[in-house]
This record gives C-alpha cells, structure tokens and sequence, in this order.
C-alpha cells in the first residue's frame, strides 16, 4: 500500500493531542516522569506511536503523551503565545528548518547542552541547528530526499541531472511542487547552473536564479499542492517527470508501478525537522534524554526502516544494509534547501516567483 506522502510531511494532524497506546508495564512505573513530544501528524505520528516511543519508555521510564502537530507554521504560533503564558503545549517537538530559525528570532527554544547528548558524536554537522551566538537550538530529528522521478514506460534510461527539467525533449512533461518554498527549484538551479547555492547570497544572484528557472515553463503540465494528484499522474504517465519524494516513490516501484526515483549528479534536495525544546517546558532533564536517546544510530536506522525517513547520523554508524541505505537517502552531496532566505526574504520570494514563475 502506497502512503501518501502529503500525511508524512505537510503536518496534516491538526487535532486533539492524545496520549499514545502504551500498554505496557513500564508505563505504570512512568507516571511520575512523562514528556509531550509534538509529531507531524497523519502516518508520520501513527509510525512514532507504534514503533519509537513504546521502546523509548522501555528504555528510560518515561512516559510519552504524543501531540499531533496542526499545519503550517500554526505551531510555531500556539508554541509562541503559549510560551509568553508559560505553558507549553509540547516539551520537545519536531520543528521545520525555517520554523527553527523563526523561533531562534524570539529565544523561543530553550539551548540543547551538547554534553548531556551523548549519542551526539553521531550526528551530521548540518542536523544541529545553532542559535547566531552558537548555542545550540535544535537537533536533527529526521531527513528526507526529493528527487528527479521519472514514468520508466515513458524513459528508458534515467536522467543524470538536473538539467533534463530545461531539455525541450521534455515539453509539456514535468510536475513540480507549486511554492517557491517547498519545491527549492532555485536551489536546484543555482546548483546546477551557477556553482552553488551561495549564488543566492545576494538579490541579484537570486534573480538570475530566477531567470533561468523561468526558462523551465514551457516544459511544465502541473505546478502541484496535491501530491496524490501528481503521484497518480507519473504512475500512468500523463505527466512523466518531475520531482518528488524518493522513498515514496521508491514505494511505488515495489508495488510495481512503472516509477523510479534518482538522485541527480548534483544531489537530490534534502530537507529536514528538528528537535526543539520550548523556554516554556519544565521537563528540560526529559527533554535531553528523549533527544539523546533520538540520535542513537540503532534508532535512526528503525525510522529509515519504518517511517522511511533518510538518518540524520552518519551512515557508517548504522547498520542500514545498502538497499535500506538507498530506499532512503544517497551518498551524492545533497542540494540544502537555504532557509535562512525564507525567513528573511518570504513576502518578495513569494512576489517574485508569483511574477516570473507560476504567474
């Protein structure tokens, strides 16, 4: 069965928080000690219910009360306002990058100490989120990868690079996700055609940037909000190319749909959440014990396996076989999304790509 993965990544699990079904001994010996960890919702939560949080009370006695994240940044508000009453809806919760960074704005996360996360050494350095004084804001929680996907009815061969979205073979062909923000095709350009994403350290860099993506409009059908409607048309082929998600896709393939997913020679885009502690939470000491126990190689490789998301530790720690590894991730660079634009520069990005893009 396929996942949508809309569900996993675009916190469709406004709600009430309920507590997860930990029937379990252990649970009984918790209720003196219990941590509200906030999770996208939808399947991404339901995964965090049945497979991480049982084995972290196991493992350290602590209760767990799961919170279904609302969508959007409308958690970063609640975590905000309710911050500035002293309450905290979650202790620790998974929070976007330029969630992360909006927070910073505000001292809203209370400083991770590094020495009491032990399983730290694990880490790779981009997944710790660092306040501009160095103090550390958030830890990498989970990875995941879009990618070049193509119909293998409609290509035979696979694509090397980013470059076949400008191939005008490819007319009236590509899906690719509608916001400027979510589909991080100006990364893939400066990455492609410009050296890098530092190409988008200044306006004008970030126009030119915007001016060869322009050049990609002929070759696009579908500017996509809906990733199920997307995800239907690549599997018929009505719209044979585009980005997307590789371990759904990936999916996809192992239930026999004509899909594949690649990892272009520039890198597939890797996007991520964190970890993040709200100033409002008194359970600090849990807190850093949840998190530590998050970066343990063994567990990051459990998510890989059951929530398909790419680790956050690095690889030779885990003992993810290469096709788990591949399901899920790559050892190509990866394109890093530049979320410190889409917390400084939202309203004229948005302008802008209304005007020269999607418009």
């Amino acid at each position: 069965m396929i996942i949508n993965s809309i569900k996993r990544r675009t916190l469709l699990g406004a709600g009430l928080a309920g507590a997860s079904v930990l029937a379990m001994p252990s649970v009984l010996r918790a209720q003196d000690r219990s941590l509200k960890v906030g999770v996208y919702g939808g399947y991404f939560k339901d995964s965090f219910d049945k497979n991480i949080f049982p084995e972290f009370t196991k493992a350290s006695g602590i209760a767990i009360e799961s919170v279904a994240e609302p969508t959007g940044e409308a958690w970063l508000v609640q975590l905000e306002q309710a911050a500035r009453a002293g309450q905290a809806p979650a202790d620790v919760s998974m929070m976007s990058q330029v969630a992360m960074l909006k927070g910073q704005a505000t001292d809203l996360w209370t400083p991770i100490d590094m020495a009491k996360i032990k399983n730290g050494s694990n880490l790779i350095e981009r997944f710790v989120n660092k306040y501009p004084d160095g103090r550390i804001a958030g830890i990498g929680a989970v990875s995941w990868y879009i990618t070049l996907v193509t119909n293998t009815d409609s290509y035979k061969e696979a694509p090397t690079s980013w470059e076949a979205f400008w191939d005008p073979a490819n007319a009236d062909k590509l899906g690719l996700l509608a916001l400027v923000s979510n589909s991080f095709l100006l990364e893939v350009t400066a990455k492609t055609f410009m050296g890098g994403t530092n190409a988008l350290d200044t306006e004008e860099g970030i126009l030119k940037a915007f001016e060869k993506l322009a050049e990609v409009k002929p070759n696009v059908r579908l500017w996509y909000r809906d990733e199920a409607q997307f995800e239907q048309a690549l599997k018929s082929g009505e719209i044979p190319m585009g980005q997307y998600y590789h371990d759904v896709t990936g999916l996809a393939a192992a239930d026999g749909h004509p899909v594949r997913s690649t990892f272009p020679k520039e890198g597939g885009i890797q996007d991520s959440g964190c970890w993040a502690v709200s100033r409002a939470s008194q359970k600090v000491e849990e807190a850093h014990i949840f998190i530590d126990y998050m970066c343990q190689p063994a567990v990051q490789a459990t998510l890989s396996r059951k929530v398909g998301t790419s680790p956050t530790v690095k690889r030779e720690s885990t003992d993810l076989t290469d096709k788990e590894f591949a399901g899920v991730s790559s050892d190509i660079e990866p394109i890093v999304p530049r979320y410190d634009l889409y917390q400084t520069k939202s309203d004229w990005l948005n302008q802008k790509w209304t005007e020269l893009i999607v418009g």
